[in-house]
Formats: structure tokens, C-alpha cells, sequence
């Protein structure tokens, strides 16, 4: 029943009405263009395995700095790379450091949110202190600094991310949790002589998960960002996986040489029109829950 609360707000793009308005466009728009990018990222190895896509840290032999062409259609980096397969193969890096990220943040902050919303007392004071002191921290600063301390990696990167956003979803399934349960049912339940864990999650759950899909989205959206800043700065994935922030940074030095633009322009664009996708849905589902809630 809880699942079925927290899809509810992605089930109602199913039910838009016959001339949709003009947000409820633009949402269908980024719930396309983000299963674009997802379905790119599952598809990618398959399309390197029947040729399609070369291997994404492949040094070419034709060398370094080729245009675009009918042989590489984004061209070749100042390493040699094929620009057109690692633009591509990004987004699985993307959406496997997202999915991981966001997943983690939701399993921690959702459940913490809940406990303490719900016990209050000492325990919440200092859950409350700790969250508040993380949130305060620049989410790029933190992750920066995680990402010294937890190396790199698909799974570190998405720990360094994950810890920056895991008070987002406890400030607000907290709060609402505060205000659920001194209704009637949950009042009910204790009278009835329910147990702690089963209130939580069989009926304050329902009512202060609902929220969360909008979280997701956004973060998700604000994740990508971040993974390319970290990037950029030489600490993400390693060297040879194709992410789009390290070929950002790559692509300086081709800048620099003056003419070779290729090497920036693809995967900073690929890396903005995610960004734009899951943006685009995030907006689009907050406006169905408030929907919902009037």
C-alpha cells in the first residue's frame, strides 16, 4: 500500500486531461526525454556489442582531435577517444551513480524522517541537529570533500552524493509525520494496542510518503550537476570509465588550442538536456501532488 502512495504521483500522469495545458506538456516532455536517457544507459553495451558504439576507452589509431565525420560523428578528444560513444556511454554512469544515489538518501532519510517525527523527544532533537548541520553544508563542498575521503568509483561517488541529500527527505517526511500522527486513526491504532513499527508503516507510511517522488526527481536532476562537477574536478570515476563531467575537464585543453569544439560541446549538452529531463518531471509531479492534497 505504501509503494502504491509513493507511484501515485507518476500514476497521474496517465490521467491528464484530453488538451493537456502547457506544464502538463513539458511534463510529458521530461518523463520522455528521462526514459530516453535510462534506456540509453541499458542499451549502450548492447549496441557496443553489435558494433554500433566503439569502447568508450579505446584509444583510436587515426589519432587524436578528428572532426566530426561519418567515421566519428562528434569527433575524436585530445586523447584519441571516439567522442560520440563516451557522450553516450556518460549516461550510464549518469543514471547508475543517480539511481544508487538517490536510492540510498531515500532508504536512510525516509525511515529516519519517520522515526523521529513520530518519538520525538531527545531523539529527535539530535537527528534534527545533525540534519540541519549537514543541510547547511554546500551540497558540491560536501560531496568534494566525501569524495576525498571515499576515493572513486561508481558506488563511492554515489556515497559522497547520497549524504548531502538525505536530510532533504527527513526534513519533510518528518514534519509531515509530526502533523499525521495525532489523527484519529493513528490514535486509534495505539489505543488498539498496534506496536510501534507497525504504525509507522502501516499508517503513517501511507500519508507522508507522497512527497517523496518530487525529492527524487529533483535530487536526481541536482545529482548529475554534482557528479559532473566532481568530474570535472578529477574526482568521480575513474579515468577510463566515459562520465561527462571528466570529459569537460578533458576538453579544456582542446579549447585552448582554439577550433576544437567537439570535445566540449556533446557531453556538456547531453549533461544539460538530463539535467533539463528530470527537472522538467520533478516540477511536473510536484504540481500533481499539490493536486492531489487540495
Amino acid at each position: 500500500m505504501a509503494a502504491s502512495r509513493l507511484l501515485n504521483p507518476l500514476f497521474g500522469l496517465f490521467k491528464l486531461a484530453e488538451r493537456p495545458s502547457l506544464s502538463q506538456k513539458l511534463t510529458w516532455m521530461g518523463a520522455w526525454m528521462t526514459l530516453f536517457f535510462v534506456s540509453l544507459a541499458i542499451l549502450c553495451p548492447v549496441l557496443q556489442a553489435i558494433g554500433v558504439l566503439q569502447d568508450p576507452s579505446e584509444f583510436l589509431a587515426n589519432g587524436p582531435h578528428q572532426p566530426p565525420s561519418a567515421a566519428h560523428w562528434f569527433g575524436t578528444s585530445r586523447l584519441g577517444y571516439d567522442v560520440f560513444s563516451r557522450t553516450l556511454f556518460g549516461s550510464q554512469a549518469a543514471v547508475q551513480v543517480v539511481i544508487l544515489a538517490t536510492a540510498l538518501s531515500l532508504a536512510i532519510g525516509v525511515p529516519l524522517g519517520m522515526v523521529s517525527g513520530y518519538l520525538g523527544g531527545r531523539l529527535d532533537r539530535v537527528l534534527l541537529f545533525v540534519m540541519d548541520t549537514i543541510y547547511t553544508l554546500p551540497g558540491l563542498l560536501l560531496s568534494v570533500t566525501l569524495a576525498f575521503v571515499v576515493g572513486r568509483g561508481v558506488f563511492n561517488a554515489a556515497i559522497a552524493l547520497c549524504i548531502a541529500y538525505i536530510p532533504q527527505y527527513f526534513r519533510v517526511v518528518r514534519n509531515q509525520t509530526v502533523s499525521v500522527k495525532t489523527e484519529v486513526f493513528v490514535e486509534a491504532a495505539q489505543a488498539m494496542g498496534a506496536s510501534t513499527w507497525r504504525i509507522l508503516w502501516r499508517y503513517l507510511a501511507q500519508n507522508v510518503i507522497q512527497s517523496v517522488p518530487v525529492i527524487l526527481t529533483l535530487n536526481a536532476a541536482d545529482a548529475i550537476l554534482v557528479l559532473g562537477g566532481l568530474g570535472f574536478l578529477g574526482l568521480g570515476l575513474p579515468d577510463e570509465v566515459a562520465e561527462w563531467g571528466h570529459d569537460l575537464r578533458g576538453a579544456l585543453d582542446a579549447l585552448a588550442t582554439g577550433g576544437i569544439w567537439w570535445t566540449a560541446l556533446f557531453p556538456g549538452l547531453a549533461m544539460t538536456l538530463m539535467v533539463v529531463s528530470l527537472s522538467l518531471l520533478g516540477e511536473g509531479l510536484s504540481e500533481l501532488t499539490e493536486k492531489r492534497q487540495r
